[in-house]
């Protein structure tokens, strides 16, 4: 008899697994596909609206009644709705006394308001305790499985236990929840939605910089300098020759300029003798986006490659070649095959190439989806070790094609040296200093450094409490 009882009762579902009802206000887009989201993850979900009837929008399984009523059937209110509707909630202050209401608007504006929305709504109904979440997560998104979007759902809010309710929520609904903090935090979470490529601003203005004066120096040495001392027309450089110039000059740049920051912050340290001073703005916000600098100079020099490629096709290239030829021909004369050319030739394409394929390989581990599958000490020696050797190779690789060329006087042309010897200022730079850090006189301490020891301890004190005093 107990046997059975028991295989009875195994039978009997739990009633703890069953979960606790939502309610919506607003039954706008992100409310039915949020609404529609809850109900294929369990979740019984009510509608408050301001027209409550049935509508063939609304999720069949789901509930739609008045602000009121729908407010007294859950604890869980998501305010679904503009900041400039939310007047009516504070005549529902009572009903909604204690209920965890959670904010999902955004503005049209960065800092629209003197307050964030989340605050305003805590302001307009302080008995209820408030949480901002959603707000990064679109009603296509929700819509589509969040199978082609961020699954990453910032949360904030001063109530611990509200906090943990929408998070468990997040988290049924196959999304990723990151605390971030106390309601302080939702001016920060509402004007992120609105951030154009924040960390890409200083990448792309730096290498629209740069590809402008390139482009003008290049313009000006290949293509005005000939027309007006040679009188020819080399105005078609400018589809590809020049392009194909400028290229692999940004690559090498921008790739040189990723390393250039970790470079000035190692001095820095070994000045100070510690690590524990803040570095200055323009550095620390420098080395925030040297991903973006070096995603940007893998594409110029992928760009680099494509160009590469069709040059044998180009009707310049394929006359010079046949003039050539039919000169030798007439001329009974043939130039002697040149072992060194050779070799300097084959090694500045072999140079190239072993670039770019560490160059290929620094982007793909730079992408969310490796990184997080390597270690700390793994990514770190791609990113370091390899690109380092990236940045030797690809320095070689100019300095190859360069040749002696930098010492003919032909080369400078209204004594403007050739754009390839301008790019390799800064790798240059960047590889003798790092040299330079890596000997084991300065390389020990920096560790040291590093590891926390101070030359002295009461100038980092002192500079930290310069900086927050300007700060403030």
């Amino acid at each position: 008899m107990s046997k059975n009882s028991s295989n009875i009762m195994a039978l009997v579902p739990k009633t703890s697994n069953k979960r606790e009802t939502v309610c919506i206000f607003g039954t706008g887009d992100f409310g039915r596909a949020l609404g529609h989201k809850l109900l294929q993850s369990g979740y019984p979900v009510v509608f408050g609206s301001r027209n409550p009837w049935p509508s063939s929008l609304i999720p069949k399984d789901a509930e739609v009644l008045s602000h009121a009523e729908a407010a007294q059937k859950a604890a869980i209110i998501i305010i679904a709705i503009q900041r400039q509707h939310y007047d009516f909630l504070a005549s529902l202050e009572e009903t909604l006394h204690g209920k965890v209401l959670v904010d999902i608007s955004n503005n049209l504006k960065i800092n629209q308001y003197p307050e964030s929305n989340a605050k305003y709504l805590a302001q307009l109904v302080p008995s209820a305790r408030v949480v901002k979440a959603f707000n990064t997560v679109s009603a296509w998104a929700l819509q589509s499985g969040t199978l082609d979007a961020s699954r990453q759902v910032f949360v904030c809010g001063d109530d611990t236990e509200a906090k943990q309710m929408v998070m468990d929520i997040v988290r049924a609904l196959g999304l990723t929840p990151l605390d971030q903090g106390s309601l302080l935090a939702a001016r920060e979470i509402e004007n992120y939605p609105l951030q154009l490529f924040p960390m890409w601003k200083l990448p792309i203005f730096l290498s629209l910089g740069l590809t402008a004066f390139f482009f003008f120096y290049c313009l000006v040495r290949d293509v005005i300098y000939p027309c007006v001392y040679e009188n020819k027309d080399y105005s078609f450089f400018l589809a590809i020759s020049i392009p194909n110039r400028i290229c692999p000059i940004m690559a090498l740049v921008l790739l040189a300029l990723v390393y250039l920051p970790g470079v000035l912050a190692a001095i820095i340290q070994l000045y100070r003798g510690t690590k524990y001073s803040r570095f200055p703005d323009w550095l620390d916000k420098w080395m925030l986006c040297r991903k973006q600098l070096g995603l940007v100079a893998l594409a110029f020099a992928s760009l680099h490659v494509i160009y590469t490629l069709v040059m044998p096709i180009r009707y310049y290239v394929r006359w010079r070649t046949e003039d050539r030829t039919i000169s030798q021909a007439l001329n009974n004369k043939t130039s002697p095959f040149d072992n060194t050319n050779g070799w300097l030739s084959d090694s500045y394409l072999a140079l190239g190439i072993l670039g770019f394929f560490l160059f290929v390989l620094l982007g793909i581990t730079s992408l969310p989806s490796v990184s997080n599958n390597v270690n700390w000490r793994e990514f770190r020696f791609v990113q370091s070790k390899l690109g380092y050797l990236t940045l030797i190779l690809c320095t070689a690789h100019t300095l190859v094609y360069g040749g002696k060329r930098f010492l003919s006087p032909s080369s400078y042309r209204w004594y403007l040296p050739s754009a390839y010897m301008l790019s390799l200022i800064i790798p240059c730079i960047v590889l003798v200093v790092k040299f330079v850090l890596i000997l084991p006189c300065l390389d020990k301490q920096l560790t040291r450094i590093r590891q926390g020891w101070e030359r002295n301890p009461q100038y980092s004190e002192q500079s930290n409490y310069i900086i927050n005093k300007s700060a403030v």
